[in-house]
């Protein structure tokens, strides 16, 4: 058989496992090495980890509905403050969008029968359960309360039992971040199948790979500084205490190193996640494949040049606020590329207009805001009026929450029937973003106003005149509660006794689709070959016949482009070479 007649044999060919997986769940509660069960551990713990999360920040708000501290003492709202922080970016954001669904997704999505390291998968994640049990342990001798910075002199003179367990849980959970990173990268450069080019691979590939490039080199940086931190509290050295000589500005170039580049740690992720959802709900080819992929490194690249914008009130010189405003506001460049990119795809698509897809465009509406009000900060002057404000609260929650954690609920939406094999349902998905949206909004939008008129962050007590606005806010935060409720009784439900979804519920063409839901463990019987680009849709002329067989023969969007990879045959109607053109077959 020619190296053609197996393409055409196997190219795209449905549902490439063996049998779909049956869903044990004990086998969650052990030592796997299958990258699919240690994704959905991954997201279990993690979840349940943001549940925690949002208790503590229900309590806050609880606090914050009248100017006096009458619900907890300052001291307690400090710490409750600072481990709702820690938690929501250490234990629920990050490794949730990395370990969990790229953990999941990635080996599918490249071809490949598992990670490259599949013990160290395994590790990188059980790390992470004993370091958020704990960080919990501390409000049992005293929970850290200088922030979830931690900023010296502060962190040094306020309880040294809870700082230093805070030290070890974020050490841990960075180790954890590290050894991932290395996981992907290897995976990604060196397990795609065979005529998948960088240029093929689907664009949540490229968003993972920046994201461990930038985890990789930033986060060593923040261990050195925790590790100095520790010493100065335990040994009393004086690295960053400044009554002994040290430098407390020396530990903020070393947090926001990794700490503000942990921004888009937390965020690229959900970027490629929302250029997958995008596509396939619009019926649509990506717009700009290439500006979308390269502005991810582009982002990794400046997102290493842009930390010190966070200290522009820490006696930053004028010359250094320069370069740092400039980098800021450059970074938004490749951000808005890849706004308009998806905005363009959705335009005139043939929209499927379900909770995936509702979930990213208010994603993209969400995230624009944020974007916005990060430009607006990136400015010296503006920044330095609304520094420590709620003004930048309300900021960081538009990215952070109504970025990231929507983006995660468009992911969960989309990819739930392959993890499972079962539908979500859709009227619950709907009133789950209906009340997410809303309450989001309510809860972070006044925290504009409140920080321009000078309203600051981290402050238990506040001037009457800020009270109906925080009330507000609480309310809001109340609904955001709520809305956690349906999709935990979505997911629940439809795990047991939901729809059966099919191997490809959405008629996607990247890989992950092209085997059974849920997939073997192994993945496929045999290596896939690729038909088509993981965006073709719509791209052959339905009047002509293309010798290529699909995922589903019936559906004519799911015809090859011109940017299929490893056609048996090419088509003449929309080959971009002209010997292609000329009817003769190449594998590109």
């Amino acid at each position: 058989m020619t190296q053609a007649a197996q393409f055409q044999e196997q190219a795209n060919l449905p549902a490439q496992g063996l049998e779909p997986e049956k869903n044990d769940w004990r086998k969650y509660f052990g030592f796997s090495t299958d990258h699919k069960v240690i994704g959905i551990q991954y997201l279990v713990t993690t979840f349940i980890f943001y549940l925690v999360g949002g208790v503590l920040a229900t309590m806050v708000r609880t606090e914050l509905a009248t100017p006096a501290s009458d619900f907890v003492s300052p001291e307690v709202y400090n710490s409750l403050f600072t481990v709702h922080a820690t938690v929501m970016i250490f234990l629920w954001i990050v490794p949730a969008g990395t370990g969990g669904f790229g953990n999941y997704l990635i080996p599918l999505m490249i071809g490949a029968r598992d990670m490259a390291f599949p013990k160290l998968n395994a590790i990188a994640f059980w790390i992470i359960p004993p370091a958020g049990i704990l960080l919990m342990s501390s409000f049992l001798v005293g929970a850290p309360g200088a922030g979830w910075t931690s900023y010296p002199p502060l962190s040094l003179i306020s309880g040294k039992a809870g700082e230093m367990i805070w030290i070890l849980s974020v050490l841990m959970l960075g180790t954890s971040s590290i050894l991932a990173a290395v996981n992907f990268i290897v995976t990604i450069f060196k397990m795609r199948i065979p005529g998948m080019g960088l240029n093929q691979m689907p664009l949540f590939c490229w968003s993972m790979l920046a994201t461990s490039f930038l985890a990789l080199i930033a986060t060593p940086v923040l261990a050195g500084a925790l590790i100095l931190l520790s010493f100065d509290l335990i040994v009393g050295t004086n690295f960053f205490n400044p009554t002994g000589g040290g430098d407390p500005i020396v530990y903020q170039h070393m947090f926001w190193f990794y700490s503000h580049p942990a921004v888009y740690i937390m965020i690229l992720p959900v970027f490629g996640m929302i250029s997958e959802i995008v596509s396939v709900h619009s019926r649509k080819p990506i717009f700009g494949y290439k500006a979308i992929a390269y502005s991810s490194i582009a982002i990794c690249g400046l997102g290493l040049i842009v930390w010190a914008h966070h200290m522009f009130t820490s006696g930053t010189p004028p010359w250094l606020r320069m370069f740092f405003m400039i980098t800021s506001m450059i970074i938004a460049v490749p951000t808005g590329i890849k706004v308009f990119s998806w905005l363009a795809t959705i335009w005139g698509g043939k929209l499927r207009l379900e909770s995936p897809l509702f979930f990213a465009m208010g994603f993209i509406s969400l995230f624009v805001i944020g974007g916005i009000s990060g430009v607006m900060v990136a400015s010296v002057p503006w920044d330095i009026h609304v520094h420590d404000t709620y003004f930048i609260v309300a900021h960081l929650h538009y990215v952070l929450f109504g970025g990231s954690v929507f983006g995660l609920y468009g992911a969960f939406y989309h990819w739930f029937p392959k993890m499972t094999g079962r539908m979500l349902d859709e009227t619950w998905g709907r009133i789950h973003f209906v009340l997410s949206f809303v309450g989001f909004n309510l809860a972070f939008m006044p925290m504009h106003k409140l920080g321009i008129e000078g309203m600051n962050r981290r402050i238990a007590e506040y001037d009457p005149k800020f009270a109906a606005l925080n009330l507000l806010c609480t309310i809001g935060a109340y609904l955001l509660a709520i809305s956690t409720l349906p999709f935990l009784v979505n997911v629940c439900w439809s795990w047991l006794r939901g729809k059966p979804a099919g191997n490809n519920p959405w008629g996607a063409l990247t890989l992950e689709w092209m085997t059974t839901s849920p997939p073997p463990v192994e993945n496929f019987d045999a290596d896939p070959v690729l038909a088509t680009g993981p965006y073709d849709y719509g791209m052959g002329s339905r009047a002509t016949q293309v010798d290529v067989p699909f995922s589903d023969a019936h559906d004519p969007t799911l015809s090859a482009g011109p940017s299929s990879t490893l056609r048996a045959k090419a088509d003449p109607a929309v080959a971009v070479s002209p010997s292609d053109r000329q009817g003769e077959s190449h594998n590109r």
